[in-house]
C-alpha cells in the first residue's frame, strides 16, 4: 500500500512519495489524542448551529462487513462537511448489544445454551462476549478514520440506557399507548419467543398441496364427502372449524352441517365467512388455531374454540395423538403417509410458494396463544405517515418504502419478548388479581426478577404477594430512542416533567441507515419519538443502499462472493475506499469494483504531486496583487463555480456528485490545464497568488473524501510547527464559500482548450514546450485570454478568426450492421458493398435514410463517420469549443 514512503515519519512532510500506511494510523491517533470531533455538550448552544446525526448502533453479532464501511462512511461525509460548514457536530457512535443476536453470539462463541443458566448469570455471560467484540469493532471503525466523537458513546444494555427504555415504557403506559392481552402472537420456533410483524419475512420454499377429504357427520348430509387442500396436514389436529364463502354456490349445501376431521375423529362446524379465497385449492378450508392469519380472525370473530397442536418449540403436543413429541416436518409428513393409508388422500403435488420466517433465524413461524405487551400503532397509522411526510427523505423515492410499511400494517407492535438477555420490563403482578404494578420512575432501572416492587399489597385487591414479569423488551423497542438517548432525555422528579440534557440536539438533524431497516429502526423510532414528545425526531433521513459483488449479486457467504473490509483495507489507503464509497448514489444498491479503489489511489497521488509542485512555484503565503491577471482570475472564479456546486450537492447528500464534480476540475483543469501554465509563470505574483487560493481550497474540499491525505498536507504546508491540533486541524477549518471573482468562463475554458490542442501539438511533433509557434490563428470565444495564450504556449502571432475558416465535412467511412443486413438482402449485401465502395449511393439525412444499389437501408442498419479537412493554408486542429490554425 506504500507509496514511496517519506523520509521522516513522525511529523508531516512533503518529502518523499504518500505514505498511506504511516500517515493514516498516525492521524487516526492523533485525531482521538486531541478531541478533535468532540462535541462538548456541557456548552449551551444554539440548536441552528448544531448538526446532530442519529447514527445507527450496530448490531454486536460478528465483525466489520462491507455494509458497515460503506454505511458510516457517508455518515462521515456528512459530518465533516458539517463541522466545517456550520462548526457544532455531533457524530455519536452506539452499540445495539441486547437482545437476540447478542444472545446467539454468546451461545455459539461459549458454546453453550441459555436455557442451562439464571438469567443474571447469562446476562454477565452476554456481557463479556458482546464486550470483546465491541473492542475489536471500535478499533475497526477507528481505522476508518471516521470523524465519531468517541466521547459520545452509549450500549443498549447499559444502566442509563435501560433507565431510557423503562421510562419510555411506563410513559407509554400512562399514555394509555401500551397492553398487555393474551392472544394470537407470531412465534418463533427456534428462539422460542414472540416477534412482531416486522421481524418477519416472505421465503420462496418448495411444499406440498395436499388434497385431504373429509366426511360430513350427518347421515341426511347433502353429500358424503368435500375436499380441503392444504399445505400443513400437521394443523388438521387443531382444526376447529370450516369454513365456506357465501358466494360460493358449488358448497353452499356444506353451510350449517358439521365436518368429521379425517383420522382423528373430532367434528366441527361448517361456517360461511367473505374472508375465503374461492380460487384457491377446492375454495373450501378448514380453519386451525393457527395456521395464519385468516385463522386468527375467524377464531375471534366467530368465538371458537382454541386446541393447540404445537407447542413453543415446533413439537406436536398430547392434541396430536399418535404424534405426539414429532416435529412439525415429521407429522406432516406421517399424517400424510397415514391419510393415504386411511384413504382419505385425494391429491398430492408439489408447489413452491411464500412461507412467513423469522428474519434472524429463516425458522418458519407459528402463530400461538400467549399474554404478550403491545404498543398500540395501528390507530396512530395516519400520523405517523404525516410524520415521515414533514421529513427529507434522500432519496426521496425511499418515503414510498415507509409509506407501503405503514399501509400494510396488520399488528400492533408487540414489544415483549421470552428471552434472558435484554432490558427486563418494569413491571410485577399481583399474584392475586393479575393487577400489573409498575415500578417508580425514580428507581430504574429495576429487573423485577430480582427486585421488590414499590407496594407491599395490591392496589386492587390487597393482595400481599407479587409474580415478577419475567419478559424482556424486544431490541428495537429500544433502539427506537436513540435520538433520546443521545439527547439525555430523562424524568425529572422536581419539575415532574421529561427533560433532555441537550435539548439543542432534538430533533436531530439526520437519520442515516440502511434501506433494509426502514420498517424496523426508522419506523419504531418515529412512533416512539412521537409518542413521548409529539415531534418528528430528526429532519431529515439518509438511506443508503446495499454493496453488491462485481456481477451486482447480494454478498453472501453461502455464495461465497463476500468481500472483507480487513482485506480491502490492507491493499487500500483508507482514503481511496471512501473515494470508492463515494461513487454511487445515496439509495443505489452498487457492485464492489476494484477500478474505483484504484482510482481512489491514483488520485491521492495526484494531490500529493500537485501539493509538492504548488510548494515549488509559490511561497506559502503569498500577498494579493492589486490585480489579477485574466487565466488567474479566471481560475478562482472557475472555482468559485466549483465550491458552490459542491455545497449544493453536499447539502443534498449527494456524494457521488460531488466526488466526481470536484475530480474532474482538480484533475483536468487544475492538474492537467492550468498547473502547466504556472510552470511558465512561477515568478508571477498573480499566479503565485492564485496557486496558493486554489491548493487551499482543494485541500479543504477534498477534506470530507480524503481527511488523512488532506490533513497530512495541510499540517505540512500551511501549519506552523507546535500549533494546537483541536485548533488547526484542516477538519475544523470554516468550509470554502465563493470569493466573488468574475470572469468570462466560457471564454477561459476555450482559452484552456487553445492551450491543450497546442501543447498535445509540440508534443506530437517533438518540439519543446517552450518552442516558438509563428502564427496561430483561433476562431472562438477567447476575448481577455488572448495574452495569457500567447505567453504560455510561446506565440509570436496570434490571431482572433471572425469567421468559421472553410472547413469541409465529408464521408469517411460508412459502417454496415451485418448480422441484420444478411438476413435481410442475402446475396444484395455484395452488391450494398460495391455501391458504397464506388461512391454511388445516396444518404437522405432528413428520413433517416441510405440508398444503394437499388435499397434503402434504415438508419439502424448503418453508421456513418464523418471527416473534417481544412483546405487553407497551415494545419487545423478542432476542440471542443474551438478551430486552432497554425501556419
Amino acid at each position: 500500500m506504500s507509496m514511496d514512503a517519506p523520509e521522516h515519519e513522525d511529523e508531516p512532510s512533503l518529502e518523499g512519495g504518500y505514505d498511506p500506511e504511516t500517515v493514516e494510523s498516525r492521524w487516526q491517533q492523533r485525531w482521538i489524542d486531541a478531541d478533535v470531533y468532540a462535541y462538548d455538550g456541557d456548552e449551551k448552544r444554539d440548536p441552528n448551529t448544531v448538526y446532530s446525526i442519529d447514527t445507527p448502533p450496530p448490531t454486536v453479532s460478528g465483525s466489520l462487513h462491507m455494509g458497515h464501511l460503506y454505511g458510516s462512511t457517508l455518515q462521515d461525509f456528512a459530518a465533516r462537511f458539517q463541522r466545517m460548514h456550520d462548526g457544532d457536530v455531533l457524530f455519536p457512535f452506539g452499540y445495539d448489544d441486547n437482545g437476540i443476536a447478542s444472545e446467539r453470539l454468546t451461545e455459539s462463541e461459549l458454546d453453550i445454551r441459555h436455557q442451562d443458566y439464571e438469567r443474571r448469570e447469562f446476562q454477565e455471560l452476554c456481557r463479556e462476549v458482546c464486550q470483546e467484540y465491541e473492542d475489536e469493532f471500535t478499533e475497526k471503525m477507528q481505522d476508518l478514520g471516521t470523524s465519531i466523537d468517541w466521547n459520545n458513546t452509549y450500549k443498549t444494555i447499559e444502566p442509563r440506557v435501560q433507565r431510557i427504555s423503562q421510562l419510555s415504557f411506563l410513559d407509554l403506559h400512562e399514555k394509555g399507548r401500551e397492553y398487555r392481552k393474551k392472544a394470537p402472537a407470531i412465534w418463533c420456533p427456534d428462539c422460542e419467543t414472540a416477534i412482531s410483524q416486522v421481524e418477519m419475512e416472505d421465503d420462496e420454499r418448495g411444499s406440498h398441496f395436499n388434497d385431504i377429504a373429509f366426511e360430513l357427520a350427518s347421515s341426511d348430509a347433502p353429500r358424503e364427502e368435500f375436499v380441503i387442500s392444504t399445505t400443513r396436514p400437521e394443523l388438521i389436529p387443531a382444526c376447529v372449524s370450516v369454513f365456506v364463502h357465501p358466494d360460493d354456490e358449488d358448497n353452499q349445501d356444506l353451510v350449517g352441517e358439521t365436518a368429521r376431521i379425517p383420522i382423528f375423529g373430532h367434528e366441527v362446524p361448517i361456517i360461511e365467512d367473505e374472508r375465503v379465497d374461492m380460487e384457491k385449492g377446492s375454495g373450501v378450508v378448514m380453519c386451525c388455531t393457527f395456521g395464519d392469519q385468516n385463522d386468527i380472525e375467524w377464531y375471534q370473530a366467530h368465538d371458537l374454540p382454541l386446541r393447540v397442536a404445537i407447542d413453543e418449540s415446533a413439537t406436536m403436543t398430547d392434541l396430536a395423538g399418535d404424534y405426539e413429541g414429532m416435529s412439525t416436518e415429521e407429522a406432516r409428513e406421517a399424517i400424510v403417509e397415514d391419510l393415504e393409508d386411511e384413504g382419505y388422500l385425494r391429491d398430492r403435488r408439489e408447489i413452491t410458494h411464500a412461507v412467513q420466517v423469522h428474519e434472524r433465524c429463516d425458522t418458519a413461524v407459528e402463530y400461538r396463544v400467549s399474554k404478550q405487551w403491545y404498543v398500540e400503532i395501528l390507530d396512530h397509522k395516519e400520523e405517523y405517515l404525516e410524520a415521515g411526510r414533514e421529513m427529507d427523505w434522500y432519496p426521496e423515492k425511499m418515503f414510498s418504502r415507509y409509506e407501503h410499511w405503514i399501509e400494510g400494517l396488520e399488528w400492533d407492535w408487540l414489544i415483549s419478548r421470552q428471552r434472558d438477555s435484554g432490558i427486563p420490563f418494569p413491571v410485577w403482578y399481583c399474584g392475586d388479581c393479575d393487577e400489573p404494578i409498575m415500578a417508580e420512575r425514580e428507581a430504574l432501572p429495576v429487573d423485577p426478577l430480582s427486585d421488590e416492587p414499590p407496594v407491599d399489597s395490591c392496589p386492587e385487591c390487597g393482595h400481599g404477594e407479587f409474580v415478577p414479569e419475567e419478559d424482556v423488551f424486544d431490541t428495537w423497542a429500544t433502539s427506537s430512542l436513540t435520538p433520546l438517548i443521545n439527547a439525555g432525555w430523562d424524568w425529572d422528579a422536581e419539575s415532574e416533567s421529561f427533560t433532555m440534557d441537550n435539548p439543542e440536539l432534538y430533533p436531530f438533524d439526520l437519520r442515516p441507515q440502511g434501506h433494509d431497516i426502514i420498517s424496523f429502526w426508522l419506523f419504531h423510532t418515529i412512533v416512539k419519538c412521537y409518542e413521548h414528545t409529539g415531534e418528528v425526531p430528526f429532519d431529515a433521513t439518509m438511506i443508503n443502499g446495499h454493496v453488491l459483488d462485481e456481477n451486482r449479486e447480494k454478498m453472501s457467504k453461502s455464495r461465497g462472493n463476500v468481500v472483507e473490509p480487513d482485506k480491502v483495507l490492507s491493499e487500500y489507503p483508507v482514503d481511496a475506499v471512501r473515494f470508492w464509497a463515494a461513487s454511487a448514489a445515496v439509495g443505489d444498491d452498487f457492485p464492489y469494483q476494484e477500478k474505483d479503489l484504484t482510482a481512489g489511489e491514483k488520485l491521492l497521488r495526484k494531490l500529493w504531486n500537485a501539493s509538492k509542485l504548488v510548494d515549488t512555484l509559490a511561497p506559502a503565503h503569498p500577498d494579493e496583487p492589486a490585480e489579477l491577471e485574466a487565466i488567474d482570475r479566471w481560475l478562482l472564479a472557475e472555482l468559485d463555480d466549483a465550491v458552490a456546486d459542491l455545497t449544493a450537492h453536499l447539502e443534498d447528500y449527494e456524494f457521488a456528485k460531488a466526488r466526481d464534480r470536484l475530480r474532474t476540475f482538480f484533475w483536468n483543469t487544475f492538474c492537467d490545464d492550468y498547473l502547466e501554465i504556472a510552470k511558465t509563470r512561477e515568478d508571477n505574483p498573480s499566479t503565485q497568488y492564485a496557486l496558493r487560493t486554489a491548493h487551499r481550497t482543494f485541500l479543504e474540499l477534498w477534506a470530507p473524501f480524503l481527511p488523512h491525505a488532506t490533513e497530512e498536507i495541510w499540517q505540512a504546508v500551511y501549519v506552523n510547527d507546535g500549533a494546537d491540533l483541536d485548533e488547526s486541524s484542516i477538519h475544523v477549518r470554516d468550509w470554502p464559500a465563493p470569493q466573488g471573482y468574475e470572469a468570462d468562463l466560457e471564454a477561459g475554458e476555450t482559452a484552456m482548450e487553445v492551450i491543450s490542442a497546442l501543447r498535445r501539438y509540440k508534443s506530437e511533433n517533438q518540439l519543446p514546450l517552450n518552442a516558438d509557434l509563428e502564427s496561430v490563428a483561433v476562431y472562438g470565444s477567447i476575448e481577455g485570454f488572448e495574452d495569457a495564450i500567447q505567453h504560455v504556449m510561446h506565440v509570436q502571432e496570434l490571431t482572433v478568426l471572425a469567421e468559421q475558416p472553410e472547413i469541409t465535412t465529408e464521408v469517411a467511412e460508412i459502417d454496415l450492421d451485418y448480422s441484420t443486413l444478411g438476413p435481410k438482402f442475402g446475396s444484395k449485401v455484395g452488391e450494398i458493398d460495391a455501391g458504397i465502395e464506388s461512391g454511388e449511393y445516396e444518404i437522405d439525412e432528413e428520413e433517416g435514410v441510405l440508398r444503394v444499389a437499388g435499397e434503402e437501408l434504415a438508419d439502424e442498419l448503418f453508421e456513418v463517420e464523418l471527416e473534417r479537412t481544412y483546405s487553407g493554408d497551415g494545419e487545423m486542429i478542432e476542440t471542443e469549443s474551438a478551430v486552432v490554425i497554425l501556419e
